[in-house]
């Protein structure tokens, strides 16, 4: 292993958890129903949207916040969930750069 790839491997290393969250065809729908919602979304909307309980929901919910794609604002005795996937997303794009870089330099 040169120089070069140790740094983009541990770059793989750290995206990893980030990438798992995406696996998931829930918390792709999930994500991409909040991207359609910029003013966030309860619970109980979200299951409304989806073939899965509120509990279900809520499970995906916190996977997703705790990965840093979304986040949840209290309004009233509700949390509305928002995306906030700029951190995760500047992760994902250091990576796909350092790839392409290590694509490009000579062998």
């Amino acid at each position: 292993m040169d120089q070069h790839t140790a740094p983009v491997l541990q770059q793989f290393k750290a995206c990893i958890p980030l990438l798992e969250v995406l696996t998931d065809e829930n918390r792709q729908a999930i994500i991409m129903l909040l991207a359609q919602n910029k003013s966030g979304l309860n619970v109980n909307t979200i299951a409304g949207h989806m073939n899965l309980s509120r509990p279900a929901v809520s499970h995906h919910l916190k996977v997703l916040k705790q990965s840093g794609y979304i986040q949840s604002e209290k309004k009233g005795v509700e949390n509305y969930y928002v995306l906030t996937v700029r951190q995760p997303l500047e992760q994902l794009k250091s990576l796909i750069a350092a790839v392409e870089s290590a694509c490009d330099s000579p062998q």
